[in-house]
């Protein structure tokens, strides 16, 4: 009876709060056993997690995108709702002058008595932005978040906190060793120097650092290896924060790099960060990747997972029992409750503001993103979509299934030759297909479907258009091909080419962030044109069931 009012009262609730979209479509049943990876899909790495109460938060790296840092709530740990973005003003983030895969890596979230501390790493240093390690807080997660206080003398990446007896210390990766010191509790300012506690366990890339501190024991947790496919957690303790730590002789707790798991369709797990639940149950989430069935390959990024730990007292912990995971994950779980998520279709009119999964590349320049006749006008401009570190008018939401439509309704006005604005399948600035409407030399416009790969620039079709009108733009995703199309009468759509993931996939590319479904506009310097945007929508398909990258 129990279950039954539990299912009702949710069913209820989502009713009249909102729909489930790909943020949830492959945990969309509640269960009484078991939860499908990754439980936040799409480009969402890095994760980091805390328990407040019953309450579970969440955040992710960004990198080169704004706003950064988005925050998610959870009461199971498998259905996650994002309210918000930490890094939400141009004041708490510099994004100028990077690159792709540069800016936001790796943040931290954690509470310690009534407050929420968020810290993490702005790596424009190297392209000449404002950079370095800095904390913000909030007494509410959801924000607003403070401005950023930097931390001097903290050289290096994914920064984490730890707090004991009043002293607040702070750990991280120094490229070849984890790096700790003591923070003032005010004005989070080094106290003292600071100490090389562990090298690792000898693989490359030691990063990622938490430490928690259980049964008399301080853990030290890292990730090793690369976060590719030899991606691992290892872990080590000592009786005293500053070390020595000694490795667990299990050593990885959790790799994919086993013989069981190495056809999984779940690859490059690692980055956790471990929580206990108020049931006394510990858990770790991670981020990982889903290579497509046949290919050693993924274009989606690397996305938040999810596995259930045994950590008996005075023990090492023990990940999934096994110390590796796949999709389909059978283990008991923390009661399942189902979360509010954005409608799948978008619809402009209907807002005058985009929901927080809506991102942009760089700080954006809100002045060309205005909401008049019902519709979002995006102002091209003079910086195009190729460009690898300036700001172009584009906005987008993450690629979160393998198999998905994305279609869009727009128009192209005060157009002139070259001017062209659309749908953009991209994962940076040297790698994307573009579906967009075209100004010619005669006033008319046409549909052109090309693709930039690295310093190839094509044109791979295009079809001249009769009249001026709001065109439908629509990409359908499989793992193996995007395939586009595009339809004058909102009814039948003419298909246009076919193009190959592997071209965008990470494995081709490199970096470390994944694909995004992108509205742009641009032109040349004297533009005048706009891009009148009346919806998106974001259909996921059917589960991608393979259960294997061999398709076995």
């Amino acid at each position: 009876m129990r279950n039954i009012i539990r299912l009702a009262s949710i069913a209820v609730a989502f009713l009249f709060s909102g729909t489930l979209n790909a943020q949830n479509s492959l945990n969309a049943q509640i269960t009484e056993r078991g939860f499908a990876n990754p439980v936040i899909p799409g480009y969402y790495p890095d994760p980091s997690v805390c328990c407040v109460g019953d309450d579970f938060y969440l955040v992710n790296s960004t990198f080169q995108f704004f706003p950064g840092v988005p925050v998610w709530h959870s009461k199971d740990l498998i259905h996650w709702e994002q309210i918000g973005n930490v890094l939400s003003r141009a004041s708490q983030v510099d994004l100028s002058k990077g690159g792709a895969s540069s800016g936001i890596f790796a943040p931290t979230i954690r509470y310690n008595d009534g407050k929420f501390y968020m810290i993490t790493t702005n790596i424009n240093m190297l392209f000449g932005g404002k950079a370095g390690n800095f904390i913000v807080t909030a007494e509410n997660p959801a924000g607003p978040w403070s401005d950023p206080i930097f931390i001097p003398g903290i050289d290096g990446i994914d920064p984490s906190l730890f707090w004991e007896d009043g002293k607040m210390y702070v750990c991280w990766s120094a490229m070849d060793h984890i790096g700790l010191v003591e923070l003032d509790p005010v004005t989070f300012q080094k106290k003292g120097e600071p100490r090389n506690i562990w090298d690792g366990d000898g693989d490359s890339s030691p990063e990622g650092p938490h430490i928690y501190k259980k049964d008399g024991f301080y853990y030290l947790m890292i990730a090793e290896g690369g976060t590719e496919m030899g991606h691992k957690v290892n872990i080590a303790r000592s009786k005293n924060i500053d070390g020595p730590y000694t490795s667990c002789p299990m050593n990885p707790i959790l790799t994919q790099k086993r013989k069981e798991s190495a056809s999984s369709l779940i690859q490059g797990a690692g980055h956790p960060d471990l929580v206990q639940a108020p049931d006394g149950s510990w858990w770790m989430v991670y981020l990982a990747f889903r290579n497509s069935a046949g290919k050693q390959l993924h274009t989606l990024g690397r996305e938040t997972c999810l596995a259930p730990v045994r950590w008996d007292e005075g023990a090492w912990p023990v990940v999934n029992a096994k110390g590796y995971v796949d999709v389909h994950m059978n283990c008991p779980t923390l009661p399942q409750v189902l979360m509010n998520q954005p409608a799948a279709k978008t619809e402009f009119s209907k807002g005058k503001q985009l929901g927080f999964e809506w991102i942009y590349i760089n700080n954006p320049i809100t002045s060309n993103y205005v909401y008049a006749k019902n519709q979002l006008q995006l102002k091209a401009t003079g910086v195009n979509i190729d460009h690898p570190t300036q700001t172009p008018t584009f906005v987008a939401k993450r690629q979160s299934d393998i198999n998905c439509t994305v279609t869009t309704q727009l128009s192209l006005t005060d157009a002139q030759l070259g001017d062209r604005a659309g749908l953009t399948v991209y994962m940076d600035p040297k790698g994307h297909y573009d579906i967009a409407l075209k100004a010619n030399a005669d006033g008319t416009q046409q549909i052109e479907l090309s693709y930039r790969l690295g310093q190839m620039k094509h044109i791979e079709k295009s079809v001249k258009l009769n009249a001026k009108k709001p065109v439908q733009l629509r990409v359908e995703c499989t793992n193996a091909l995007y395939r586009f199309s595009y339809s004058t009468d909102g009814k039948s759509f003419l298909p246009l080419s076919e193009m190959d993931t592997y071209f965008l996939a990470t494995e081709t590319l490199g970096g470390f962030t994944g694909v995004l479904f992108g509205l742009f506009a641009e032109g040349d310097t004297n533009t005048k044109a706009s891009c009148n945007v009346d919806w998106f929508d974001y259909q996921p398909g059917k589960e991608y069931v393979e259960k294997s990258m061999f398709g076995n």
